[in-house]
C-alpha cells in the first residue's frame, strides 16, 4: 500500500465538519455529509457524531457534553448532506439540554437529545475492570487478519473498508467476527482501537470536543458484535441484515483519543429480531471515559 493509499483518520474529521445554514424548524442548523462505505446505507456513527457535534456547537458557555439519547428513524443516503436542526431546550447554571433532528430528502432520519454539564466537585468511582487482555501490539490489525482471507459476502470493497476505511485501527479480543466467529461464542468481547494517524482539527470544535465526537463516531462500528458473537453470526454470513435502532452514550471523564483505547463490550439480550449491546471505553491505564448502550435489528436468513 502506497503512502497515498495509507489508512487515515480523515474519514472521521470529514464526517464532523459541519456547515452552518439557516434553520427551518428550530434555533440553529448545520449540514454534514455522510462518508463512503460499501453498504446500502450510511454508517450510523456518522449520524451519532454529527448530531453530537451540532449540539456541542450550540453550547457556548463552557459546559461539556455528558450524555446523548438517540433514535435512528430512517436509513441515510451515502455521500449526501444531512441537515441537523438544533433546538435550545434549556440553559441553566449547571446543565443545558438540546434536541437535534437530522433531515435528509425532506424527512427526519435521526433524532437526539443531548445534555451538557458545567461540572462540580464530588466523589469519584468507576467499576473495576480486572480481565486479562493482550496488548494491542500483540494482536493483528484488521488488515493483517483479512489480508489472506476470503469468504461469505465479503467483497474487495468491504475487505478494504474493514481493513482501513473506517478511520481507526481495530484489534479484537478474542478475535474478529468478519468471516467467522473467531474464538468462543461468548456474550462479550473487547476491541482495541486507535486513529490511523493524528486527528486533524475540526472547525467549530475544540480538541476536547472533537475527541468526544470521535468516541461517538467509532462506538457504532462494533457495539452489536458481542450479540453477533453469541448468536454465531459473522458479518459476512449470507442473508445477515443489521441496522441500528436506538443509542445512548454517557461521557464520564475527559481523555484524549490519540492513543489506544480498550472498548469492552457485552451482549445484554437478544430476542424478536433485536439485540442489545453495551460497551465501556477505557484508556490503557483503565480510566473509564464513556459508556455506550445500543439496540439493533438483527435479521439472519
Amino acid at each position: 500500500m502506497s503512502a497515498a493509499e495509507a489508512p487515515t483518520s480523515e474519514v472521521f474529521t470529514s464526517a464532523v465538519a459541519l456547515t452552518p445554514t439557516e434553520p427551518a424548524h428550530f434555533d440553529l442548523a448545520f449540514t454534514a455529509v455522510t462518508q463512503p462505505c460499501p453498504w446500502p446505507k450510511a454508517y450510523g456513527g456518522d449520524l451519532v457524531a454529527q448530531a453530537a457535534a451540532a449540539a456541542m456547537r450550540s453550547v457556548t458557555d463552557g459546559k461539556t457534553l455528558h450524555s446523548t439519547h438517540s433514535y435512528f428513524l430512517r436509513p441515510a443516503d451515502i455521500g449526501h448532506a444531512v441537515r441537523y436542526e438544533v433546538e435550545l431546550l434549556r440553559d441553566g447554571r449547571g446543565y443545558s439540554t438540546r434536541q437535534v433532528r437530522g433531515y435528509q430528502n425532506g424527512k427526519p432520519v435521526y433524532v437526539c437529545l443531548a445534555n451538557f454539564a458545567a461540572g462540580e466537585p464530588g466523589g469519584t468511582f468507576q467499576a473495576e475492570f480486572a480481565a486479562a487482555v493482550p496488548d494491542p501490539e500483540e494482536l493483528p490489525s484488521s488488515a493483517e487478519y483479512l489480508g489472506p482471507r476470503d469468504g461469505g459476502t465479503m467483497t474487495d470493497a468491504s475487505k478494504a473498508y474493514w481493513s482501513g476505511g473506517r478511520g481507526f485501527d481495530m484489534r479484537h479480543v478474542p478475535g474478529p467476527v468478519y468471516l467467522t466467529v473467531e474464538g468462543k461464542q461468548l456474550p462479550h468481547q473487547a476491541v482495541w482501537l486507535r486513529p490511523f494517524d493524528p486527528l486533524r482539527p475540526v472547525p467549530g470544535l475544540s480538541d476536547a470536543q472533537r475527541d468526544l465526537a470521535a468516541l461517538a463516531y467509532v462506538c457504532d462500528y462494533t457495539i452489536l458484535e458481542p450479540v453477533l458473537r453469541v448468536l454465531d453470526l459473522p458479518w459476512a454470513r449470507p442473508g445477515l441484515v443489521t441496522a441500528s435502532l436506538d443509542h445512548s452514550m454517557w461521557f464520564h471523564r475527559s481523555g484524549r483519543v490519540d492513543d489506544w483505547l480498550l472498548y469492552v463490550q457485552e451482549a445484554v439480550a437478544a430476542d424478536s429480531g433485536r439485540g442489545l449491546g453495551t460497551g465501556r471505553f477505557l484508556t490503557r491505564d483503565h480510566r473509564h471515559l464513556a459508556t455506550v448502550a445500543q439496540e439493533g435489528m438483527i435479521r439472519a436468513a
